[in-house]
């Protein structure tokens, strides 16, 4: 008997891999997440792992100064460049970025 496993969920995504339309949606998404309050701020993260395809988390794009593409759960990966003085969202470099060129503010 063959025994089959499951492919592990994905937990990136790429900005430029997006449709312009999809890219829209995402940039809009992350603005008003930056911005909810605790009520409506699961569901715009919800929404936005939807969008992607990824795990429901705390989804950021990396925010590091070589402009990568990467979108990412920051629950799970990541370096955190800033917290959000304000806001709910800071700036997170993607695990790639981070063990090439870590940044701080």
């Amino acid at each position: 008997m063959a025994l089959m496993t499951h492919a592990p969920a994905r937990r990136e995504a790429d900005y430029n891999a997006l449709t312009p339309e999809d890219q829209d949606r995402f940039d809009h998404l992350m603005e008003a997440a930056d911005t909810a309050g605790p009520h409506d701020y699961p569901a715009r993260m919800t929404a936005i792992a939807a969008l992607l395809g990824l795990p429901t988390g705390e989804i950021r794009r990396c925010g590091c100064s070589c402009y990568c593409p990467t979108i990412f759960d920051a629950d799970h990966d990541g370096h955190v460049i800033e917290y959000g003085q304000g806001y709910n969202l800071g700036r997170h470099q993607c695990e790639w970025c981070a063990d090439d060129h870590r940044e701080t503010a």
